[in-house]
């Protein structure tokens, strides 16, 4: 007889597994099935940057509603866990250098207060402002909602000493941060496990249906297994998996890069936030560089670039490990694994970091500096699956 299963889910990323867990453990569904060609976790999921935040523009107010009830879900699951995924509240630091750009900040920073993101507060130096509360670097509990920006130079030095003293605004938006998806992933894992869950490690071929109701799902182990439901959960594959149901999700991937670097001289604060750059940016090279970028077909390295270099620390106060990212050429890619590196990526994402942290500038004068990369291809909806 054919194994059966209630429910199949392909992928045990963080998307299946969390299915998973909330399916079996939450609402009580029994016999499911994970199913991967891969360890549980290991093909993106362990190399996101573990970021969230509920800070978002329109329209409407749906991405708002969701990351709250997201977030609400997180923060109860780490108070009853003892936080042993490590969620924290740092939040994210948009920051600008351009003057001009300060009306821009406030009515940006207004749209997702109005959205249900929380409050915003304006600390210009003005006597009569509210106090600005720095986030601790742990925990979440007790910490404020909504945004601040801050528009007092001062006020920024004093929080923010490593910042470039070209800063002109700085919105902190507080219900964000990061936490260890990893531990989260294992934690779902093991508590669907032990509600009977079950994980094959197979590869998904076929899924028959009829008259668009699923019947049973092949596996390149040669089981076939019966089942009602099927989830797609198989991330970068999602498109190739949708093709095994004849349907064409519109979706595409893109190639995401990610440095671990380490920041050896403590240059950024090790209770730093996320830390954004949303200017356009020049990279600053010299006369010879600039002939050898020339000669070697890349130019527009010399041209601007875009906005949106972002890093921030990884690890306790014993680390000095560093994430850096710029996605400053994004292309769609096929999801081949490893995904392909870009040699120049490193390097260039700690130039446009030190237009940031001008501090991190004693890094590129020193040669052989070991990098270690990691590239993930993140899934996009062409419309608005």
């Amino acid at each position: 007889m054919s194994p059966r299963a209630e429910i199949v889910i392909c992928g045990a990323g963080i998307a299946g597994i969390s299915a998973a867990y909330y399916l079996a453990v939450k609402h009580g569904v029994q016999d499911i099935l994970l199913v991967d060609e891969r360890p549980p976790l290991s093909l993106t999921s362990d190399k996101s940057t573990e970021c969230y935040r509920n800070w978002w523009p329109g329209p409407g107010d749906a991405m708002v509603a969701f990351m709250n009830r997201s977030i609400d879900l997180m923060e109860d699951l780490a108070q009853k866990n003892g936080n042993n995924i490590h969620l924290n509240r740092r939040g994210y630091l948009y920051l600008t250098a351009d003057p001009t750009r300060i009306v821009e900040f406030s009515n940006a920073a207004s749209e997702p207060a109005v959205l249900g993101a929380g409050a915003l507060r304006i600390h210009d130096g003005k006597p009569g402002g509210s106090p600005y509360q720095p986030a601790p670097a742990e925990g979440f509990v007790g910490q404020p909602t909504g945004a601040d920006l801050i528009l007092d130079p001062a006020l920024i030095r004093k929080h923010f000493p490593y910042l470039s003293d070209q800063v002109r605004a700085a919105l902190h938006v507080r219900r964000a941060g990061w936490f260890s998806a990893q531990q989260l992933g294992m934690f779902f894992l093991g508590q669907a496990r032990a509600r009977g869950v079950k994980l094959i490690q197979a590869c998904v071929t076929k899924v028959d249906s009829t008259k668009d109701q699923v019947q049973a799902v092949d596996l390149d182990n040669g089981e076939r297994v019966a089942t009602r439901s099927f989830v797609n959960a198989a991330g970068p594959f999602l498109k190739d998996v949708g093709q095994l149901l004849s349907i064409d999700l519109p979706v595409y991937n893109e190639l995401h890069l990610k440095v671990a670097f380490r920041d050896v001289r403590r240059v950024v604060d090790r209770g730093a936030p996320l830390l954004i750059w949303t200017d356009p940016q020049i990279l600053p090279w010299s006369i010879d560089e600039q002939a050898l970028l020339i000669e070697d077909g890349m130019h527009w390295l010399l041209a601007e670039m875009p906005a949106g270099v972002h890093t921030r620390p990884e690890g306790g106060a014993d680390s000095d490990i560093l994430l850096m990212l710029w996605e400053y050429r994004l292309q769609e890619t096929a999801p081949v694994m490893p995904p392909p590196l870009d040699e120049q990526y490193p390097e260039l994402v700690l130039r446009g970091l030190a237009t940031m942290i001008p501090g991190l500038e004693a890094y590129l004068q020193k040669p052989n500096v070991p990098y270690w990369m990691e590239g993930t291809i993140r899934r996009r909806a062409r419309t608005g699956l």
